[in-house]
C-alpha cells in the first residue's frame, strides 16, 4: 500500500476520533458567523489581504461590539480585488473548505455574487440547531472560550471557560507602563476583556497605581476574582520583548516613581514584578487554575510578527522552574523555537505545549511542529488541537486542516515503522481528546 493510500485511510479514521477545543473566542448565543465578513475577514486572513495590497490591515469592530452591516459590507468589497493573490495560502484552503462543506459554495467570490453568499450565512446566524450541527461536523465534543463571552449561560453544556482579562506581561507598541495599566483596569471590577493589540489611544483607568501597596491590593482582588470564577485556566501572553528577572520591592518602588518617564527598563521591571507576584498567588489557590499563555507573537502596527530571541526562552525556563506548583501550558507562534520549548518540557514537569497558534497555523509548519513533539514529548505533555476561532465556521475549517496534517504525519511514522496503525490512532486520540482532560480538566459533552 502506498503512502498516499495510508494517508487517506488514516484521515478517514481520524474523522471518527473526537477532539476537545481548548481555546476559542466564540461568543455564546452567537456562535455562528454573522455574515460573510466573519468568515472571509477572520483576522488571520485580514493580515494576508493586507500583505497582498488591501488598504485595511486592522480587524473589524471587535467584541463586545459587532460590525454594523455597512462596515462589514464595505470591508468585504474592499477585499475582493485581492482574494486572487492569496488563493495559494493554507488559510485560503481552509476558507474554501468552510464554504464548500458548510454552505455548498464552490464558486470564486466576486463582486457579482458575494451578496448571495453573505445572505446564505446571515440567514443561519441565529439558528442554534445549525450551530450545534457545525460542532458535530467538526468532530468537537467540548470547547473553551473566554469567560466574558459566556453571556446568559445558554451554551454551558458546550463550553468550559477561561479568564482573559489583564495581560500584564504583554507589550503594546510604544507603551512602557502596560503592566500597570492592565492591572489598574481590574481594580474593584468583575472580569472583563483584555485590551487588544494595537488598541490605539487607551481610555483612562478609573484608579491609578501609585505604590507597592496598590499593586498588592489590586493583585489580591484579581486573584480573588479568578478563584471565584471557577474557570479551568487563565489565558494570557508572555512577551518575548520583556527581559524577565526577579525584582526587589525597592527596585519596583523606584520604578513606580519614574512612571511618567518610563522606558524599556521600567516596562521590564513592572512586568517582571507583577508577573512574579501573580504566579506566587496562583500557586496558593486551593483549586488549581492552569496558566495558559501564548508566546512569540509581538506587536506590529496592526497585528503581530513571530519574534523570539533565545534570551526569552531562557527567561521562560527560569519562570517555570521557579513555580513548580503552577501548570504552564504554552501556545507557541514560532516554528524554530519549537525544539527549544520541547527541551524545556522534557526538564520541567509543569510545562506543556498545545497546538499551532497564530504564526504556526500553516500546514508545513504544523507538520514539523507535530512530528517534533511526537518524537520528543510524552503524550500527556502535548495537546494537538485548538482553533482560536471566533465563529464555528472557523472551528470547522481549522479542524479540517489539523486532521489533514495529522494524517500525513502519522502515515509517515507508520511507513517508517515507528508506529503501528493501532499506535497511530491511539496516539491521535490521546492528544486530541484525552490530554485536554488530564491537563486542563475538560469534561466532554455527552453525544446526542
Amino acid at each position: 500500500m502506498g503512502l498516499d493510500s495510508v494517508v487517506r485511510e488514516i484521515e478517514g479514521e481520524l474523522a471518527e476520533i473526537p477532539a476537545l477545543d481548548i481555546h476559542t473566542h466564540l461568543t455564546c448565543g452567537k456562535l455562528a458567523a454573522r455574515g460573510l465578513h466573519d468568515v472571509l475577514l477572520y483576522h488571520m486572513l485580514v493580515t494576508e489581504l493586507y500583505s497582498a495590497g488591501c488598504p485595511s490591515g486592522a480587524r473589524l469592530t471587535q467584541y463586545p461590539d459587532w460590525p454594523a452591516r455597512e462596515e462589514a459590507h464595505s470591508r468585504i468589497q474592499e477585499a475582493l480585488p485581492y482574494l486572487g493573490r492569496i488563493r495559494n495560502t493554507g488559510l485560503f484552503w481552509a476558507l474554501r473548505t468552510i464554504l464548500r462543506d458548510l454552505y455548498d459554495w464552490n464558486e470564486p467570490i466576486t463582486d457579482k455574487n458575494w451578496r448571495s453568499l453573505d445572505g446564505l450565512i446571515r440567514e443561519r446566524a441565529d439558528d442554534q440547531a445549525w450551530s450545534r450541527k457545525m460542532i458535530r461536523r467538526a468532530g468537537v465534543r467540548k470547547l473553551t472560550t473566554e469567560l466574558s463571552r459566556r453571556g446568559d449561560g445558554r451554551d454551558d453544556d458546550l463550553f468550559h471557560y477561561s479568564m482573559e482579562w489583564a495581560f500584564f506581561t504583554r507589550t503594546q507598541r510604544g507603551e512602557y507602563d502596560t503592566a500597570l495599566y492592565e492591572l489598574e483596569r481590574c481594580w474593584g471590577k468583575k472580569p472583563g476583556t483584555p485590551i487588544p493589540h494595537a488598541a490605539g489611544r487607551r481610555p483612562a483607568s478609573d484608579r491609578t497605581i501609585r505604590s507597592l501597596g496598590d499593586v498588592r491590593a489590586v493583585m489580591a482582588h484579581f486573584v480573588k476574582e479568578l478563584s471565584a470564577s471557577r474557570v479551568l485556566s487563565i489565558a494570557t501572553h508572555i512577551s518575548t520583548d520583556i527581559a524577565f528577572r526577579r525584582v526587589t520591592d525597592a527596585e519596583m518602588e523606584a520604578a513606580l516613581a519614574r512612571r511618567g518617564k518610563a522606558g524599556p527598563e521600567e516596562r521590564d521591571l513592572y512586568a517582571s514584578y507583577i508577573h512574579e507576584l501573580f504566579l506566587e498567588q496562583l500557586a496558593s489557590l486551593a483549586d488549581p487554575v492552569v496558566f495558559q499563555f501564548s508566546f512569540a507573537a509581538e506587536p506590529l502596527p496592526f497585528e503581530t510578527a513571530s519574534l523570539v530571541p533565545q534570551r526569552a526562552i531562557a527567561d521562560l525556563a527560569d519562570i517555570v522552574a521557579r513555580h513548580p506548583k503552577v501548570k504552564f501550558l504554552c501556545f507557541l507562534a514560532s516554528r524554530h523555537a519549537n525544539q527549544s520549548l520541547c527541551t524545556l518540557c522534557r526538564e520541567l514537569p509543569n510545562l506543556s505545549l498545545a497546538g499551532y497558534w497564530w504564526h504556526n497555523f500553516f500546514p508545513d509548519i504544523m507538520r514539523q511542529v507535530l512530528a517534533e513533539r511526537l518524537d520528543l514529548l510524552p503524550l500527556n505533555k502535548q495537546i494537538g488541537f485548538f482553533t482560536d476561532a471566533y465563529s464555528l465556521e472557523w472551528t470547522y475549517g481549522k479542524a479540517f486542516v489539523i486532521r489533514k496534517v495529522m494524517s500525513r504525519v502519522l502515515a509517515d511514522k507508520i511507513e517508517s515503522g515507528q508506529y503501528t496503525r493501532r499506535d497511530a490512532l491511539d496516539i491521535a486520540r490521546e492528544i486530541l481528546f484525552e490530554t485536554p482532560q488530564s491537563l486542563l480538566g475538560m469534561v466532554p459533552a455527552k453525544e446526542k
